[in-house]
C-alpha cells in the first residue's frame, strides 16, 4: 500500500476472502524442478493429495502421486512436460498406495536462469469440478427454462439477474431488466408492499411465501396475478447479496377458481331459492322471499312487479298483452337504499317502448344499463316473471356503480330463480283468487249486522283466517223462533277452501229452516247429520260440529244440544266462568248417532258463550291451555258485552290467522214478569169472549190501545179454532217485548192449515183474518199439543195493522 498527496489508496491485489469458490473445487498447485522432481509443494496440494510437504519435496512426481498399478508410462510423459511441452489429463492419485482420487491435471513448463526447465502444475479434484459443473447446470435449467419467473435483487432492490420466463412476460431481453426497481412494474400501491416485504426478507432472513401481487402486462391487457415467494441469498461467508423471487402467473388459475366458486355460489343460491321461496301462500311473502335470497347475494338492489289486473281477477285488462298495462310494486329491497323509486303498493305503468315493457310484452329478459330512473344504478336485468304461458309480472334485479356488470351466468341465473318464484307467485295469485271469492261467499251467507233476540243482549265477532290460510267453514246464527225464543248456533265445517264455505253455506240455511219448523235441538242436529251425509260425492264426505241452542225469554230456560262441538262457556253473576256439560255426540256427517239435549236454566245477567276452536286452539298452544285463557278474559266485572268480545279476542292473541274464528256471546234479560199475560180456559164456547176481554184489558194495561180492536178479533179466532178443533183445556199467553204475541195452546196434535173458503162457506176463513192482519203467524208442536200464534208491530215501530172491518170485507 502506497501513500501519495496525503491519499491512502487501495492494493491492487487483495487476497481471496474465506470460503471462494477456490474451497469448493479444491484447486491445488506443485511445481517441478530441472531433475523432473518436485521442488515445490503447496498447502493445498497436501490437502488435495494427502502427503504433507516434506514427504514430496524432492520426490519423483510419478511415485508420490500415482498409485503403483498405472505407473507405466506416466515417466515418459515427465520427460516430455521437460522438454518444454505443456500437458492436461486425468491423473489417477492415490493415498497410502491405493488409487482414491481422479485430478484434472494442467502442466505448463517454465524456464529459469541458465536455460534450465522445469514445470508448474495446477491440479483440481475431478469430482468436485464433476459437481459444481452440474450444480451449474441444474441452476442454468432452473433458471433459464422453468416456466416460473426468476427474479433476483441486489440489497438496494434494483434487479441483478431475470429469467426468460419473466422477461418474456413484460417484452424485454434479460438484460433490458437489469437495474431496474419493482416500481417500473407494479402500480404504486403493490410496489410498496412489495417492497415492505423484500426489506422485511433482508432483514429477517424469514422467507415470504405465496404472496399475491396484482400488476399488469404486454400480453394481457387485463390486470395479471402473481404469486411471489421471496428469500434471501447469501455469499459463501454468509453475507447477504440481496432478495431472490420466484413469481408464478395465476391468473388462469384464479380465473378458474373464481368461476368455479361463482358457480358454486350459484347452485347454493338456486337451492336456496328452491328452499324458501313460495313456503307461504301469501302473495307479498312470497315476492319478499324471492328478493331476501337476492339481495345482496346477488344484486344491490331488486323489485318485484305484478300486473293490476292479474291481481283483481281481470286477466283480459287491455295492456297485459303489450306489457303497457297497470302494474303494482309489491316487494323491495335494497342492500345500498331504503327508499324505492316506486312505492311498495303503489301502481306505475311502463312506456311501450322501454325495455321493461319489451321483457313483458316479449317474455324475453333485457339489459338495461345505467338507469335513468336512479343515477346510482349501473345495470338492471329486467326479468319476466312467466308462469305457465302467462306473463304474471317483472323482477327487476340491479347492481349500483363501482359493481361489476352481469354476465352471461348471471342473467342464466337470474332467469332460472325469476322462473321458480314466478310459479310460487302465480300459485299465490290464484289462491288470493279463490280465498276472496270464498271469503265474500262466506261472509254472504253470515247473519247481516247486528243480530237482534227478545230478551237477549246479543254480540257477535268473525275474523277470517289470514290469507296464508284458506277459508274455513266457521259459521254462527241467531234466529227468532215464535214466541219471544230464540235459537243460537255456531258450526263449523271440518275442511278448507271454497268447497267448505259452500258446505257452511248449505248447512247454515238447513238449520234455519229447521228451525222455523220449531223442532226440538236434538231433532234440529238428527236432521242436519242426515243433510250433512249428502253434501259430498262418493270420494269426499263433509263432517261438521255444532252446537244448537234454544232459549225461551218467559222461562229463562236453555235447551242445548251438541254435534261434536266445544261446549259453550256459560258465566253466571259472581261466579267464575264454566264450560256448560252438555252431551258430546257426534260430529254432522257421521250418520246414524242419536243426539241428546240438555236444560239449563239462565239466571238474569248471565252470559252464554258461543265459540269455534280457532279462538281456544293453535298450533301455539294446546286446547287446554287456550279454554284456560278464555275462562279468563270472561273472568271480571261487570261490562258491555261489545267490550267483553273484544277483550277476549285481544286476550287470546286471536290474530295469529291460523283458522278461523267464530264468536257468539248472550246476555240473559228475561221478560219481566208483568210483560207477560198467562190465562188458562175451560174448553166451552163462553171462552172465547172471556179471551177477548183478557187480550183488551191487557193490552189497555200496556197502553197499547192502537192494537185492541185487531187483537180481539185474532185472539177470538183462534180461541174459536181451539174450541172447534183442538181438544183439553185450552191456554192464552200475550208477550210483550219488541213485538206483541199472542199463543192460544190445547192438546190437539193436528196443525191448522190455512185453504181458501168457497162463497157458500159458512166457516175456514178464520186464519186467513190471521194472516191479513199479522205480522206473521204460525204453529209448533209442544210436548202437550200445539200451539197456534200470531204476531203484531207495535205501534210506531213496523207498519200499522190492518183494519180489522177491511181485512173482513176482503175475506167475506
Amino acid at each position: 500500500m502506497s501513500k501519495g498527496g496525503g491519499r491512502v489508496t487501495e492494493p491492487l491485489w487483495t487476497s481471496s476472502p474465506p470460503g471462494s469458490i477456490y474451497d469448493h473445487i479444491q484447486v491445488a498447485s506443485f511445481s517441478l524442478g530441472p531433475d523432473g522432481r518436485v521442488d515445490q509443494w503447496s498447502d493445498r496440494a497436501a490437502e488435495l493429495f494427502g502427503i504433507p510437504a516434506e514427504r514430496a519435496l524432492g520426490v519423483d512426481p510419478v511415485q508420490a502421486l500415482i498409485p503403483r498399478q498405472i505407473r507405466a508410462g506416466a515417466a515418459s510423459t515427465v520427460v516430455q512436460i521437460l522438454d518444454g511441452r505443456e500437458w492436461t489429463g486425468l491423473v489417477p492419485y492415490g493415498r497410502s498406495g491405493e488409487a482414491e482420487g481422479i485430478a484434472e491435471l494442467y502442466v505448463m513448463p517454465t524456464q529459469a536462469a541458465g536455460g534450465r526447465r522445469g514445470a508448474v502444475c495446477i491440479a483440481v479434484d475431478v469430482y468436485a469440478l464433476r459437481r459444481i459443473e452440474t450444480d451449474l447446470a441444474a441452476s442454468q435449467a432452473v433458471f433459464g427454462q422453468s416456466p416460473m419467473g426468476f427474479l433476483l435483487f441486489g440489497t438496494d432492490l434494483r434487479l441483478i439477474r431475470v429469467n426468460e420466463r419473466f422477461a418474456s412476460a413484460f417484452g424485454r431481453p434479460t438484460d433490458a431488466h437489469v437495474g431496474r426497481t419493482p416500481q417500473d412494474y407494479l402500480p404504486r400501491a403493490e410496489a410498496e408492499r412489495f417492497v415492505a416485504a423484500c426489506r422485511q426478507v433482508l432483514e429477517s432472513g424469514e422467507p415470504v411465501t405465496d404472496m399475491q401481487i396484482m400488476g399488469p402486462s404486454p400480453e394481457e391487457p387485463q390486470r395479471l396475478r402473481w404469486s411471489v415467494s421471496l428469500y434471501r441469498v447469501h455469499s459463501g461467508t454468509g453475507r447477504p447479496m440481496g432478495v431472490a423471487a420466484i413469481a408464478t402467473d395465476v391468473t388462469s388459475r384464479r380465473r378458474a377458481e373464481s368461476e368455479a366458486a361463482s358457480a358454486r355460489r350459484n347452485l347454493a343460491l338456486l337451492n336456496e331459492a328452491g328452499a324458501r321461496i313460495g313456503n307461504t301462500l301469501d302473495l307479498e311473502t312470497t315476492a319478499r322471499e324471492l328478493l331476501d335470497v337476492t339481495v345482496p347475494q346477488f344484486c344491490d338492489m331488486a323489485c318485484v312487479d305484478l300486473y293490476q289486473g292479474l291481481l283483481d281477477g281481470d286477466e283480459g285488462r287491455p295492456g297485459i298483452a303489450d306489457g303497457s298495462a297497470e302494474l303494482r310494486r309489491v316487494a323491495f329491497a335494497s342492500a345500498v337504499s331504503d327508499t324505492p323509486v316506486t312505492a311498495v303498493g303503489s301502481t306505475h305503468r311502463f312506456a311501450f317502448h322501454s325495455p321493461y315493457a319489451s321483457a313483458l310484452r316479449t317474455a324475453q329478459v333485457q339489459v338495461v344499463s345505467s338507469s335513468e330512473e336512479d343515477a346510482h344504478v349501473q345495470t338492471t336485468l329486467a326479468v319476466p316473471l312467466v308462469a305457465g304461458d302467462t306473463v304474471v309480472g317483472l323482477v327487476q334485479f340491479s347492481r349500483t356503480k363501482g359493481s361489476e356488470d352481469f354476465g352471461e351466468r348471471d342473467t342464466a341465473l337470474a332467469i332460472q330463480i325469476a322462473a321458480r318464484a314466478a310459479v310460487c307467485i302465480d300459485n299465490a295469485r290464484l289462491y288470493r283468487r279463490e280465498h276472496a271469492r270464498a271469503l265474500i261467499l262466506q261472509r254472504s251467507l253470515l247473519p247481516p249486522g247486528e243480530p237482534e233476540a227478545a230478551g237477549l243482549d246479543i254480540a257477535c265477532r268473525y275474523l277470517p283466517g289470514n290469507t296464508a290460510t284458506e277459508v274455513g267453514g266457521d259459521w254462527f246464527d241467531v234466529i227468532e223462533l215464535p214466541g219471544h225464543r230464540t235459537a243460537l248456533v255456531v258450526g263449523d265445517v271440518m275442511g278448507r277452501g271454497l268447497r267448505a264455505a259452500v258446505a257452511m253455506g248449505e248447512l247454515r240455511t238447513a238449520v234455519r229452516t229447521l228451525a222455523l219448523l220449531d223442532l226440538e235441538p236434538a231433532d234440529v242436529l238428527t236432521a242436519l247429520d242426515e243433510i250433512a251425509s249428502g253434501l259430498g260425492d262418493v270420494s269426499e264426505v263433509y263432517m261438521a260440529t255444532c252446537v244448537y241452542a234454544v232459549y225461551d225469554s218467559v222461562t229463562r230456560r236453555c235447551m242445548i244440544a251438541n254435534a261434536g262441538h266445544l261446549p259453550p262457556m256459560l258465566v253466571e253473576p259472581g261466579e267464575p266462568p264454566m264450560l256448560l256439560e252438555v252431551p258430546s255426540g257426534m260430529p254432522l256427517g257421521v250418520g246414524g248417532e242419536p243426539f241428546e239435549e240438555v236444560e239449563v236454566e239462565l239466571p238474569e245477567g248471565a252470559m252464554l258463550a258461543l265459540y269455534t276452536d280457532g279462538l281456544v286452539e293453535s298450533r301455539e298452544h294446546p286446547l287446554d291451555e287456550g279454554l284456560e285463557a278464555f275462562r279468563k278474559a270472561l273472568t271480571g266485572g261487570p261490562r258491555a258485552l261489545e267490550d267483553v268480545c273484544d277483550h277476549v279476542l285481544d286476550t287470546l292473541n286471536t290474530r295469529h290467522g291460523e283458522d278461523d274464528v267464530a264468536l257468539l256471546m248472550a246476555r240473559v234479560r228475561g221478560l219481566p214478569h208483568e210483560s207477560v199475560g198467562d190465562w188458562r180456559l175451560e174448553a166451552e164456547p163462553r171462552s172465547v169472549a172471556r179471551a177477548r176481554e183478557l187480550a183488551r184489558a191487557q193490552l189497555m194495561a200496556w197502553g197499547l190501545d192502537d192494537l185492541v180492536d185487531t187483537s180481539e178479533l185474532l185472539v177470538s179466532e183462534l180461541v174459536t179454532n181451539a174450541l172447534r178443533h183442538g181438544e183439553g183445556e185450552i191456554r192464552l199467553r200475550l208477550l210483550l217485548d219488541r213485538t206483541l204475541v199472542c199463543e192460544v195452546w190445547d192438546a190437539a196434535l193436528r196443525q191448522p192449515r190455512r185453504r181458501r173458503a168457497r162463497d157458500t162457506d159458512e166457516g175456514g176463513r178464520g186464519l186467513q183474518l190471521v194472516s191479513l192482519l199479522s205480522r206473521s203467524w204460525g204453529s209448533r208442536r209442544t210436548p202437550q199439543g200445539k200451539t197456534v200464534w200470531f204476531e203484531l208491530d207495535l205501534p210506531g215501530e213496523g207498519p200499522p195493522p190492518g183494519d180489522a172491518v177491511e181485512a173482513l170485507l176482503s175475506v167475506f
